[in-house]
């Protein structure tokens, strides 16, 4: 009997492990972040360790899965690829889907940002304060943006006259500043552009200086000409599927908040070390920097100032408060600076 009665209890405490087990793979919520920049891109490694600190931080309650360079969902299908499911969490740029965030298009505008972290703080207080209608069909969990858009070309430009007729890669709102400084806007994805330079395709890009080394376009390109009075930034969503938030617990749903919050800044100084990597290398490679003249960075301005107004009378033209928008993200980045 003693025997007998020795097994069973075994048995229960086997059984009682199982179950105990089974409730604990249960309880674990499995989230997929889909993210369109490669896996050695800074900003994907922050990306991953946002992803890792919600995992440490529930004890292990969220485990996410990431899929970097668009593996899962492209670069411009992110957006749609978090509201349909196909990716829990999304990160991409609201340039990719041009005329679909037409309030967040405010913070692409070339208004003269410094720096990555600026550019990064004032997309989100921007977004807090309009809270656009644009973005309820998703969990916004943070927004991060790039330092001063630059022109990266495979010849040196110094004014406007060697810009002329030159195809240059651009997304978003900065396919209207190619225009306005007389070159041709060709749209692409940032994964895009590697090979349509070391094919000619384009002659230049316009991007922040962490382009030269996250994307290796230092390899493809040999000048880049500092035009930062007209430094525009791209904004880029880290975004959830509204049904996956709403089922999650209370607990972990703060736990991302307070993550998300404490990541805007990880992002926007991780944005200025690129750029700083970025300039290093392409200095490393023989590429040159032009810093245009006092005059010339004044024409440039002149040229892309109907951009903001143009901006301004479209957005209202839709019943948006287009001038509100760009008054309040003006006063945004005046703070910060």
């Amino acid at each position: 009997m003693k025997k007998i009665a020795i097994i069973c209890a075994l048995l229960a405490s086997v059984s009682l492990l199982f179950v105990s087990c089974k409730k604990k793979q249960q309880d674990v919520i499995t989230l997929s972040y889909s993210i369109f920049f490669p896996p050695a891109h800074g900003q994907c490694k922050a990306g991953e360790a946002w992803a890792k600190e919600i995992e440490d931080r529930t004890d292990g309650k969220i485990k996410i899965n990431i899929y970097p360079g668009g593996t899962l969902v492209k670069a411009e299908e992110t957006y749609n690829g978090v509201v349909k499911g196909i990716s829990d969490i999304g990160m991409s740029c609201f340039a990719y889907t041009r005329g679909r965030f037409p309030i967040m298009e405010t913070v692409d505008l070339p208004l003269g940002y410094p720096d990555g972290k600026v550019a990064t703080r004032a997309a989100n207080r921007f977004f807090q304060k309009m809270k656009p209608k644009e973005l309820d069909e998703v969990k916004v969990l943070y927004i991060h943006a790039h330092g001063p858009g630059l022109l990266h070309t495979v010849k040196p430009v110094q004014n406007l006259e060697d810009l002329k007729g030159m195809k240059i890669r651009s997304t978003g709102l900065s396919s209207k500043i190619v225009t306005a400084l007389g070159a041709i806007p060709v749209a692409m994805p940032q994964p895009e552009t590697y090979e349509a330079l070391q094919k000619g395709v384009v002659d230049g890009t316009f991007g922040p200086m962490e382009t030269l080394k996250g994307w290796k376009h230092a390899e493809v390109i040999r000048s880049t000409t500092d035009c930062r009075d007209i430094g525009y930034t791209t904004a880029m969503f880290v975004v959830m599927n509204k049904k996956k938030w709403e089922m999650l617990p209370e607990d972990v749903k703060k736990i991302l908040t307070d993550v998300s919050e404490k990541w805007i800044d990880v992002h926007g100084g991780a944005w200025d070390d690129l750029d700083d990597e970025g300039r290093e290398l392409t200095g490393q490679r023989g590429n040159s920097i032009v810093k245009l003249s006092a005059a010339e960075n004044e024409r440039w301005s002149k040229a892309v100032e109907p951009i903001i107004s143009d901006y301004i009378k479209e957005i209202k033209g839709k019943g948006l408060p287009g001038d509100i928008a760009v008054g309040e993200m003006k006063k945004i980045i005046a703070e910060l600076k």
